[in-house]
């Protein structure tokens, strides 16, 4: 399901819709009733893939990704209130018997660089003159499908140099006109592309000057951290890997709709969830990044310039380790995030069913709030603000999902 909220509503809500007692039932205790904040609309409804990234153009039209095992497509727009429909064609999707392949019995995903494999998530960047862009769409693909064995336990395979990429689509004619790709040393073959931002001012440090994407790699498999892309010269590199701010947290065990979460995957012991790095959100300035793991509590954030500081400083990566913040605790594991021209960084809480806020402007407290809170926002997966105003999150129920309960579908 597709929601929205009014994120121009943030401060009134935050000071006149605390109160969660409301009494129903006759009961003398306080009650909790699972809401606070800004009103949430249903918006679209999904009903034969389900989503995970999310953008929403300054025409409205909202754009959704869809990670693959058998789905036909893996990035689409939304048509009407109970459809999608393949963007920008149906041609651009590798077909699902050309998703991956072996080698000495290893699998791999492809390494077809011209058409999509799996796509994770999105971003859209305004027309911009310095760098002679249009109005983009640009559209994360991991090059990782999901694939199942004869008894149904799902796999991910390795990643080939080519299958992940970075895809700029203009959303003036819908039709791509740049591919980034990246070599094994940088985008290694466990690797997972999770999330993007973009810089786009130029005399950027550490760049061409015509742009930088900040790229999110949560590998499961234990070597999170961030990707640097050059958008002028396509050269890319490595920050912060296993970096402790970026790691996964250990054993832990979240609790989703007041009941403790174990990852239940077919053919695998019950586990922990093993995803690092996840969200990322820049300031308003674009001078600090503020990211968090998928399964730790805490907040961190790093300045850019030392993302952006190449290897001929040889010491940037203990700078860039040295100069990570943290903004402590804050109350939940948060998935994807989104940001506002207040510097509102919105952290999407599925442990609450909730968006919290962190105000990274002068003015902010140092301290997390509530944003909004409804029983409806199960896995909130992916947000993006709207120019009418409104914040779109995607709802998925992951926790529900057969790969993660033992093949059992209950979404």
């Amino acid at each position: 399901m597709l929601l929205r909220s009014f994120a121009a509503l943030a401060f009134v809500a935050l000071t006149t819709a605390q109160i969660t007692y409301q009494n129903s039932s006759g009961t003398r205790l306080r009650v909790d009733n699972g809401t606070y904040g800004p009103d949430i609309e249903e918006v679209h409804y999904y009903y034969d893939q389900w989503p995970i990234g999310i953008a929403v153009a300054s025409d409205g039209r909202i754009f959704t990704t869809y990670t693959r095992g058998t789905y036909r497509y893996t990035l689409g727009v939304v048509v009407n209130e109970t459809a999608e429909e393949p963007f920008p064609s149906l041609a651009l999707n590798l077909p699902v018997n050309e998703l991956n392949t072996t080698w000495h019995g290893i699998a791999f995903g492809s390494d077809n660089a011209n058409a999509f494999i799996s796509v994770q998530a999105l971003y859209i960047t305004p027309p911009s003159n310095h760098t002679s862009r249009p109005e983009t769409l640009w559209v994360l693909d991991t090059g990782r499908p999901t694939v199942h064995n004869a008894q149904g336990d799902p796999s991910m395979p390795y990643a080939q140099p080519g299958g992940p990429k970075l895809i700029a689509i203009s959303l003036a004619n819908n039709t791509i006109y740049e591919t980034f790709t990246f070599p094994s040393t940088v985008h290694y073959p466990s690797s997972y592309l999770n999330d993007l931002r973009f810089d786009l001012r130029p005399h950027l440090s550490g760049t061409s000057g015509k742009g930088i994407a900040y790229l999110v790699d949560s590998s499961n498999e234990g070597r999170p951290g961030f990707i640097m892309l050059d958008l002028g010269t396509g050269e890319s590199w490595r920050r912060l890997t296993q970096d402790i701010s970026v790691l996964r947290g250990q054993q832990d065990v979240p609790s989703y709709q007041g009941r403790p979460f174990y990852f239940r995957q077919s053919g695998q012991p019950v586990n922990w969830q093993q995803e690092g790095l996840d969200g990322l959100q820049l300031t308003t300035d674009g001078e600090r990044a503020f990211y968090s793991p998928l399964s730790t509590n805490v907040l961190y954030s790093i300045p850019t310039a030392n993302l952006r500081e190449r290897d001929t400083n040889p010491t940037a990566e203990l700078d860039a380790h040295s100069n990570v913040s943290s903004h402590g605790q804050r109350g939940g594991n948060a998935n994807g995030f989104e940001g506002d021209s207040n510097g509102l960084i919105y952290q999407l809480i599925p442990e609450q069913n909730a968006i919290y806020s962190f105000d990274s402007s002068k003015r902010g407290n140092g301290q997390t709030e509530g944003f909004v809170r409804d029983p409806r926002i199960i896995w909130p997966d992916g947000a993006s603000i709207g120019s009418d105003g409104y914040i779109y999150m995607n709802i998925n129920q992951l926790p529900y999902q057969p790969d993660w309960n033992f093949g059992v579908d209950t979404r």
